[in-house]
């Protein structure tokens, strides 16, 4: 287990437009607040088509992390998650999960990690600025090469 206490800096509510590509406002929010670091508690928002991690067939290694896509559309989501930089290249690197429910199919749920998605209507989500300790994710060869949020 790895744990800091985190010191707090600002704290934003952030609105998404219809048509917006999640990650890229979400990018260029924190690039025009100087955001270096912090967490999404939780978001709420519909996405009219979101790339999610999964797959449907059978895994070769159950234990390891799943690189494929799913995509899914018209969908109502809950989420939150962490952001912190590569070290090595400074790129933020969102760490989004979401829940989300398929509109067109009884609200029938699939839960992941969001790789990519489309507001649809509103995206809705505070951000929480961390000033302190700095946070990182870093590749662990152990763990298939899985960026871990580390604190330094």
């Amino acid at each position: 287990m790895r744990a800091r206490e985190l010191t707090i800096g600002r704290t934003f509510g952030v609105t998404f437009d219809h048509g917006d590509d999640f990650f890229e406002v979400l990018s260029v929010f924190c690039r025009e607040q100087h955001i270096e670091q912090g967490y999404i508690p939780v978001f709420i928002g519909a996405f009219s088509e979101a790339e999610l991690v999964g797959a449907c067939e059978k895994l070769a290694d159950p234990d390891a992390p799943v690189w494929a896509r799913t995509h899914v559309q018209n969908v109502e989501a809950l989420g939150g998650g962490t952001l912190a930089r590569d070290p090595d290249t400074g790129e933020l690197l969102p760490h989004i999960h979401v829940s989300a429910g398929l509109k067109a199919h009884s609200a029938d749920g699939r839960t992941s990690h969001l790789l990519g998605a489309r507001v649809q209507f509103l995206s809705e989500l505070l951000v929480v600025e961390v000033t302190s300790p700095t946070m990182t994710r870093i590749p662990d060869p152990d763990l298939y090469g899985v960026p871990l949020l580390t604190f330094r």
